[in-house]
């Protein structure tokens, strides 16, 4: 196979089609009667390394004077990659955020969604975004 650089150019590259995902039955269409779906993006490495960024602390080391560790904040990570990935519902719209009592879009994702459902909302924008889901990868370790 000869090596061509070409098919490596961005207009060559495949486009990640958005993703429909029914985050919550709660949400309805009102004519329809039918969960609304929402719609979640993938992002770029570079995009995911700048969440990961500001979800990184430095934290005192006890007992070490002058001596700090980085500390990783799983729990805001996914709120912010989860939020980033949402296209639709817009979580930044002002009457969206208003009608929760919400103020900024990672607030309102939580206040909108129950525990287990943002649990699942949020492993679902992983596995857009091309991680594996925990059950897999352990099968995958197992074997």
């Amino acid at each position: 196979m000869a090596k061509n650089l070409s098919a490596f150019l961005a207009q060559n590259a495949k486009k990640i089609d958005n993703v429909s995902y029914v985050a919550s039955d709660r949400f309805v269409d009102p004519e329809t009667g039918e969960p609304v779906p929402w719609e979640i993006c993938c992002i770029t490495a570079a995009e995911n390394s700048a969440i990961r960024r500001t979800c990184m602390r430095t934290i005192p080391v006890p007992g070490r004077k002058g001596q700090f560790t980085q500390d990783f904040d799983a729990n805001a990570y996914l709120s912010k990659v989860s939020v980033r990935c949402t296209v639709f519902p817009n979580l930044n719209d002002a009457e969206l955020q208003n009608s929760y009592g919400a103020m900024g879009a990672e607030q309102l994702l939580a206040t909108m969604l129950t525990p287990a459902e943002f649990e699942d909302y949020s492993t679902k924008v992983l596995e857009v975004n091309g991680f594996q889901a925990g059950d897999e990868m352990v099968e995958e370790a197992k074997n």
